[in-house]
């Protein structure tokens, strides 16, 4: 079995799972946002369950308009908080914590061998940790947290092998950029999409939380890479309930095996309105800019923060352009203070915001007006996605959007330096 099924068997009481089998699932973890909870929260209460399966493997988070933007929001919020005090659930709101998909890793509350289900699309964060974990709607997540328990189809998995050696300021957002950009935003669709390869074994954690991330804008069902040294030192401090390692089968049969040179990729920059529309720094021609958004949970934790503050440093952001900067997590943002990256930023012009997933949904702290245009390091760019929409988002790694800041339009960090 591959990497996915074996994670799936376990939790499904089997010896063996097969794509397109449909199997009950035991979950590890429940999580919801404050844009996602309300309505799982009122479907829980009509399922006039008597409680949660385990309070401790329910977790809500408030991360997507913290602070509250208007009424509504305060409202969502509240709802949240009220129910998370009644069952006794795991509670994180973003002034101590951040954006949910930094933070569970952080606190230790995602393990390898997982199951994970999030009312959120980009879940599939948690793969990185050689989990199982996806997106799912409101109301199935209602139905886990009664039941502990999830009904799903074992999806197929694609093996992605990269080899070779990144070139300068190329990152694991370019390799997933690329990939997609390659199979298309249904490339993947209902698979399991498994990295590896001699590239993928060189990058960082917080480079596998961004390829992880960005499985879903390929349609997949989940994005997920093997345990090895860098993922247990990650894990081992955090961890405060036991794992399971899993392997993938040497005999594992894939649906597809899709292998790249890694030193071919250039920085890659998605045009709108898809993430698939991508395109090398080297052919991005002359694309004028209004904002720069550095942060997300696909591109807000330490090592993209440094490499920002590398190409600012010393530099200004451009007199007509905006850039916001928004650290994944208050531990990250904690991290950047005392690297000095704040202060990095706010000479060069740009501002700093507490974690919060604000602009990339076009909530708050960021929203486009029509004729804008915006790069950031998020992971979407459909039609109004940061606001009106007649703007437009385009999508790159850290040092492309630091680089474009100061130049007031696409470019990349060498045209700076």
């Amino acid at each position: 079995m591959t990497l996915a099924e074996k994670i799936l068997a376990a939790h499904s009481g089997k010896d063996k799972v097969s794509p397109g089998e449909f199997i009950d699932v035991r979950v590890d973890l429940v999580m919801a946002n404050d844009i996602t909870a309300p309505i799982a929260i009122r479907e829980f209460e009509r399922l006039e369950a008597k409680g949660v399966f385990d309070p401790q493997r329910v977790v809500m988070v408030v991360d997507h308009t913290v602070p509250a933007k208007d009424i509504p929001a305060a409202e969502q919020a509240k709802l949240v908080r009220e129910f998370s005090r009644q069952h006794g659930l795991l509670y994180l709101d973003g002034g101590k914590f951040g954006i949910e998909h930094v933070v569970l890793p952080e606190q230790g509350l995602v393990l390898p061998g997982d199951v994970v289900v999030g009312a959120d699309s980009h879940t599939c964060t948690y793969g990185a940790l050689g989990a199982f974990a996806t997106g799912m709607g409101s109301t199935d997540i209602a139905c886990a947290m009664a039941t502990g328990e999830i009904w799903m189809k074992v999806p197929p998995t694609i093996k992605l092998l990269y080899h070779g050696k990144l070139r300068k300021w190329v990152t694991a957002k370019d390799l997933i950029l690329y990939t997609i950009g390659d199979i298309g935003v249904d490339g993947a669709l209902y698979a399991a999409m498994e990295f590896s390869g001699e590239a993928i074994d060189a990058l960082s954690m917080d480079g596998r939380f961004t390829i992880a991330n960005m499985a879903i804008e390929a349609g997949a069902k989940a994005g997920i890479f093997r345990v090895d040294n860098k993922t247990m030192a990650y894990v081992k401090p955090r961890a405060q309930r036991p794992y399971k390692v899993y392997e993938p089968g040497e005999d594992a049969r894939y649906a597809r095996v899709i292998e790249y040179d890694v030193s071919q990729i250039e920085p890659q920059v998605a045009f709108p309105f898809l993430p698939s529309n991508t395109r090398p720094i080297s052919q991005v021609g002359e694309v004028r800019i209004d904002q720069v958004v550095i942060g997300s949970c696909t591109n807000g934790r330490i090592e993209d923060l440094r490499l920002a503050a590398q190409v600012l440093k010393g530099r200004r952001v451009h007199p007509e352009v905006r850039c916001l900067i928004i650290p994944g997590s208050q531990e990250v943002y904690l991290e950047a203070l005392r690297q000095g990256l704040i202060e990095v930023f706010i000479e060069a012009g740009a501002t700093v915001t507490m974690p919060t997933c604000g602009p990339c949904g076009g909530f708050h702290l960021g929203v486009l007006a029509a004729g804008e245009r915006c790069i950031a390091t998020t992971n979407r760019n459909f039609v109004g996605r940061m606001g009106s929409p007649q703007s437009e988002v385009y999508l790159a790694n850290p040092a492309i959007a630091a680089a474009s800041a100061i130049l007031g339009r696409i470019g990349g960090p060498e045209e700076v330096s």
